[in-house]
């Protein structure tokens, strides 16, 4: 039977993360000649570095347009990293938030892994903080320690899964059809839906993104009374009365695939509106709305976009690549021990692609 255990340790109070994020200055916005001068450069650098640069949806347009058009990827975090993987490039430069640089350098410790910034944090990482959370789990030992792939190395390395939004779900299904109790960190949204869906004894960590936090379900509701034509996609990091409203609710990848598979003409969506480059490259028929963050208790700190996820840039992007400057480094045995948890989302993904197709198409690092 479901226990509800959402209020097993007490919320974390994220108001020093919040002030901290919005007072993060985004990187500089360049336009007409200056831009396609560093555009040039930076298609230069990543040449002459031997670099592959993989970005996250949420980057900047530029930033995934490079990505895209010099051989590197655009995807989630998961996939930039084993994507660095599978790539020859001796250098891997991450455009996106901290956690990523290091599941990057965690999956390919060989390689030099550089970031535009290492100062680009995400609040689920910070509201995780590794020496207290070890903490909890050492209350708990007969649970099995499930982490979102939003946390720190160190966290990571403390874990027994790692997973992402797409595969939470059937990991969890799978942990709790051995018999299994969870204890799941950290974002407590994320962890409620993966516990309503499969009834699986959780116990949740309390963080939240301060991005899909902001997202109101009554300005919401009024929306799609204007637009009764709209699909809504919801990312599972949403509040629970946001994931009601949703006609899909998904990871990045998944509410990208939904925009090419229903027929609907027109998409309201409720993540990170860095997404809106890749959504309408792959609809460029569809119109797609922001999930409002407006409405009763709203603050609109974020806007729907991720103030850290702002601070990577052409300019800064050049810097690291001219200078080596921000390399991610991850401490050795901490890496080892969360390399462990990590194959084990590698190798239960790999399984199930093969239960679908009969053939394995994950490729899973030593």
């Amino acid at each position: 039977m479901t226990q509800n255990n959402t209020q097993p340790f007490p919320r974390i109070d994220d108001t020093a993360i919040r002030e901290r994020a919005w007072k993060t200055p985004p990187a500089r916005h360049l336009e007409g000649e200056e831009r396609q001068q560093m555009l040039e450069k930076v298609r230069r650098l990543l040449k002459e570095q031997d670099a592959v640069l993989v970005a996250h949806y949420y980057t900047d347009d530029d930033l995934q347009m490079l990505a895209d058009e010099t051989g590197g990827c655009v995807s989630d975090s998961l996939e930039m990293a084993r994507f660095g993987h599978a790539h020859p490039a001796s250098t891997i430069v991450v455009a996106g938030v901290r956690f990523m640089g290091e599941t990057a350098k965690i999956l390919n410790p060989e390689k030099r892994v550089l970031m535009p910034s290492l100062e680009a944090e995400c609040s689920l990482d910070l509201s995780c903080p590794a020496d207290v959370f070890s903490q909890f789990c050492d209350a708990h030992p007969d649970r099995t320690v499930v982490v979102y792939a939003n946390t720190s190395a160190a966290v990571k390395a403390r874990a027994d899964w790692v997973v992402t939004s797409s595969i939470a779900t059937k990991v969890i299904k799978h942990l709790a059809a051995k018999g299994e109790k969870i204890l799941w960190a950290p974002d407590r949204y994320l962890g409620s839906y993966v516990q309503k869906v499969t009834g699986a004894d959780m116990l949740l960590w309390q963080g939240s993104c301060i991005v899909h936090d902001e997202f109101k379900a009554s300005a919401l509701a009024k929306l799609k009374q204007a637009h009764p034509e709209a699909a809504v996609l919801v990312h599972p990091e949403s509040p629970d009365d946001v994931i009601r409203l949703a006609d899909v609710v998904g990871s990045t990848t998944q509410i990208i695939q939904a925009a090419t598979e229903l027929d609907n003409p027109t998409f309201i969506v409720a993540t990170d509106n860095g997404i809106f480059y890749k959504m309408k490259q792959a609809a460029p028929d569809k119109l797609f709305l922001e999930a409002p963050t407006g409405g009763i208790g709203a603050s609109c700190g974020s806007c729907a976009h991720c103030p850290w996820m702002a601070m990577n840039g052409l300019e800064n992007l050049a810097h690291t690549l001219e200078t080596g400057d921000n390399e991610v480094q991850v401490d050795a045995e901490t890496g080892k021990q969360a390399l462990v948890s990590l194959n084990r989302m590698l190798r239960f993904a790999e399984a199930e692609k093969m239960a679908a197709t009969g053939e394995a198409n994950i490729a899973s690092p030593a």
